[in-house]
C-alpha cells in the first residue's frame, strides 16, 4: 500500500495549509495513521498521528497547537490542518502507518518563508 500525500505548497510565516492523504487501494479507515516530516540533511520527525477511529490523536511539542491532525473515513482521506506555519515547518511531509515511514509515498513538499 502506497499513501499519497498533497496540498503542500509555498506560504509566508503565519500563514497556513491542509494537507491530504490518501489511498487508492487500501480503507484507511482500518489503520491508525500520522504524519512525519524531514527537511534536508535532517532525521524525520514524527509529529502527528491519528487512532483509526479519529478518538486519539498525538502531536510532537514542535507543532501542538498549530497542527490539526483529522480523518474523514468515509471519504478514506487524512488531513493535516497547519496555521502559524514558520521557516522551520519547512520539509517534505508523508503521511505514513507508523514512524518508521510505512507506507509513505513521494509526500509533498511544504516552504515556509520568512
Amino acid at each position: 500500500v502506497q499513501l499519497q500525500a498533497s496540498g503542500g505548497g509555498l506560504v509566508q510565516a503565519g500563514g497556513s495549509l491542509r494537507l491530504s492523504c490518501t489511498a487508492s487501494t487500501f480503507s484507511l479507515g482500518s489503520s491508525a495513521i500520522g504524519w512525519y516530516r524531514q527537511a534536508p540533511g535532517q532525521a524525520h520527525e514524527w509529529i502527528s498521528c491519528i487512532s483509526s477511529s479519529g478518538g486519539g490523536t498525538y502531536y510532537a511539542n514542535s507543532v501542538k497547537g498549530r497542527f490539526t491532525i483529522s480523518r474523514d473515513n468515509l471519504k478514506n482521506t487524512l488531513y493535516l490542518q497547519m496555521t502559524n506555519l514558520k521557516p522551520e515547518d519547512t520539509a517534505r511531509y508523508y503521511c505514513a502507518f507508523d514512524s518508521r515511514g510505512s507506507g509513505r509515498g513521494q509526500g509533498t513538499q511544504v516552504t515556509v518563508s520568512s
